[in-house]
């Protein structure tokens, strides 16, 4: 009786395994294709004149863009659609960085010689914005911000007689201050960050951040482990030599 259970159990057990085949083997080979590999899908964000240069993903959901026009936009449904929730008065102004602490909770820098070098701040998903910093020395070109938490956060601009200017944080964007200059390395002649998508300034943990410049003789990397009061340059292999290397 023991040898027959065991012989039964073992013969519906294999049934059910070649049933379970059967199964996977009738769905077609393309539904199995469309599991494995990632794909993308176009949406229209309804801003077709917009270039973007600024993304901020804070989760699978919620992610926010910024770029030309003054525009940001936001999607809480991963990516399947897009609102428009720009600052008002801000159509003139280049958004190139844009750091998001939640789906509400945002901070965007506009790029741009003097008054045009700008931050806002919204805590409403882009519902309203304070504008919580304008350039006003015509020399400075701010190109990029990160944050190292909700609260604490940097902003460069390119060398202000002489020296990377750095804008400092410590409520999460609501007020800026300039940091002393005296513990930053003077910078070569040409030399200066790339405003493309605000990647020049990275943040690593509670203190440290990078600087990557170019456009000088030497592009070169500069390391703070006290959240921007003094830094340390190191050359990198990659060609420089104009405005558009490094």
């Amino acid at each position: 009786m023991r040898r027959t259970g065991r012989t039964r159990r073992r013969v519906t057990a294999a049934a059910a395994c070649a049933a379970a085949l059967a199964a996977l083997t009738a769905v077609p080979a393309q539904a199995h294709e469309q599991r494995r590999v990632p794909h993308w899908e176009l949406k229209d964000t309804g801003t077709p004149e917009v270039r973007f240069r600024g993304l901020a993903a804070v989760s699978r959901n919620t992610a926010w863009a910024a770029g030309t026009g003054g525009t940001v936009l936001r999607t809480t449904d991963g990516g399947a659609t897009w609102r428009n929730v720009s600052p008002p008065g801000a159509a003139e102004l280049q958004f190139r960085d844009v750091e998001a602490f939640d789906a509400r909770r945002a901070v965007v820098l506009a790029i741009g010689e003097g008054e045009a070098s700008r931050v806002y701040r919204t805590d409403d998903g882009g519902a309203t914005w304070t504008e919580s910093f304008r350039n006003t020395d015509p020399k400075a070109f701010y190109d990029c911000l990160a944050f190292f938490d909700s609260r604490h956060g940097l902003a460069m601009s390119d060398p202000v007689d002489g020296r990377f200017r750095i804008l400092s944080t410590g409520d999460g964007g609501r007020t800026w201050k300039v940091l002393p200059d005296a513990g930053m390395p003077a910078a070569q002649e040409g030399e200066a960050g790339f405003a493309a998508s605000g990647q020049c300034l990275v943040t690593s943990g509670p203190k440290d951040v990078w600087l990557a410049t170019g456009g000088a003789a030497r592009a070169r990397v500069l390391h703070s482990a006290d959240r921007g009061h003094t830094w340390t340059a190191t050359d990198t292999a990659l060609p420089a030599g104009d405005p558009a290397r490094g």
